[in-house]
C-alpha cells in the first residue's frame, strides 16, 4: 500500500479532475428563488449539487480519486470512512470503474444512506459514531485490504475534485461578490478556495456551521485546529473536524467562518423545501440559515449558495420529531 504524498492540489489539478470526472457527474444547474431574495435583500445562486450523481458533491472528488488510480492499484479497490455521502459517492464512482469499495461508517449514519451505499456495491463495517471508533475500525480494515484510502476530505485528490463545482458555478453566474458553502472537513470550502482564489480572487468566500459542532469556527479564531471528537447536530454531515490539508486552504483564503442553531438550520432546510420544491439535507441547509442571520453581510450583493447534497431520510425529517 503507497501512502499519497500529502501535497497541496493546485489550481492545474483541479482542471485535470474536471476533465477526468466529466462522463461520471451531472453539471448541475444554479437556481434562483424571489422569495430568498426579498427575505435576505440579496441575489443568491442556487449551486443545486442535490441534483449530483449519488445525491451529493462527494461524487466529484471520489471520481477523481477513483478514475486517476493506475491500473495496480485499482484491482485492489479502495477504501474510507465516512457518515454517508463520500461513503455513497466512492461507492458510486468504484462501481463504475467496477473495483470494490469498503466502507466504515458510524453505526447511527442515516438508514437512507447505509442503504445507498449498498445499493452502490459498497461493503460496509459499523463503527460507534466518534472520530476515535471510526479511525480505529478503519485501520483494522484497511490493513486488511490493502485497498487505497480515499479520506473523505483530506486528501489533495478529493480536495482538485470538489474545486470542481465552484469552477462550473462561475461559468453560470456572472459577478459574484460571495460564495458560501457548509463546513464540516472542509472538503468543499477547501475546493472552493482552491479555484477562486486564481480563478475569481475578489470573490469573497464564506463558510457556514452549525452552532453545536462550530469547531472550524473556532479553529479559525484560535488560528489552529481544535477537533471535537462526537459533536450533536443535526447536519449530520458536518460533524467531523478540519484536517492539515483543509486547515490549509480554510486558514489563508476564507473570508469568515459564520454558524447558526438547530432551529435556524431546521427552519432554514423547511424554507428552501417549500419555497423552492427542491430536497435538501439539513447540513445544505446552513449556509442559508447563516445568511438569515447575518443579513447585513449580503445585503445588496450577488451569492453563490452551494447546496451540498439530498440524501434525506425521507422517514424522518427534523421538523417532524
Amino acid at each position: 500500500m503507497r501512502d499519497h504524498p500529502d501535497h497541496l492540489p493546485t489550481y492545474e489539478d483541479m482542471l485535470a479532475a474536471h476533465e477526468r470526472i466529466k462522463p461520471y457527474i451531472h453539471r448541475t444547474p444554479v437556481l434562483t428563488s424571489s422569495y430568498l431574495n426579498d427575505l435576505t435583500g440579496a441575489e443568491l445562486f442556487f449551486k443545486c449539487e442535490n441534483f449530483q450523481k449519488a445525491g451529493a458533491f462527494k461524487v466529484r472528488g471520489a471520481s477523481n480519486a477513483v478514475f486517476g488510480l493506475p491500473e495496480d492499484m485499482a484491482a485492489k479497490g479502495v477504501a474510507t470512512h465516512s457518515s454517508g455521502n463520500h461513503a455513497l459517492s466512492l461507492s458510486y464512482a468504484a462501481g463504475r470503474r467496477g473495483i470494490p469499495c469498503h466502507v466504515v461508517m458510524p453505526r447511527t449514519a442515516p438508514q437512507a444512506k447505509k442503504d445507498a451505499v449498498r445499493g452502490y456495491g459498497g461493503i460496509i463495517t459499523e463503527c460507534e459514531p466518534s472520530t476515535t471508533s471510526r479511525e480505529a475500525v478503519f485501520a483494522e480494515i484497511h490493513a486488511k485490504t490493502g485497498a487505497d484510502f480515499v479520506h473523505p476530505y483530506n486528501d489533495p485528490r478529493v480536495i482538485a475534485g470538489q474545486g470542481t463545482c465552484s469552477k462550473e458555478l462561475m461559468e453560470q453566474v456572472e459577478h459574484l461578490d460571495a460564495v458560501i458553502a457548509p463546513i464540516g472537513g472542509g472538503g468543499m470550502i477547501s475546493g472552493t478556495c482552491l479555484t477562486l482564489s486564481t480563478l475569481a480572487p475578489q470573490v469573497q468566500i464564506y463558510a457556514a456551521e452549525p452552532e453545536q459542532a462550530d469547531d472550524a469556527y473556532r479553529s479559525f479564531k484560535a488560528g489552529h485546529i481544535i477537533a471535537d471528537d462526537a459533536p450533536d447536530t443535526v447536519a449530520d454531515g458536518l460533524k467531523v473536524p478540519l484536517k492539515e490539508n483543509t486547515w490549509h486552504f480554510v486558514s489563508h483564503h476564507v473570508t469568515d467562518i459564520l454558524t447558526a442553531s438547530e432551529d435556524e438550520i431546521i427552519e432554514a432546510m423547511k424554507l428552501t423545501w417549500k419555497r423552492m420544491k427542491i430536497v435538501i439535507e439539513a447540513s445544505c441547509a446552513v449556509p442559508l440559515a447563516t445568511i438569515l442571520k447575518n443579513p447585513e453581510l449580503f445585503r445588496g450583493k450577488r451569492v453563490g449558495v452551494i447546496i451540498t447534497g439530498g440524501n434525506v431520510d425521507l422517514d424522518s425529517l427534523p421538523w417532524m420529531q
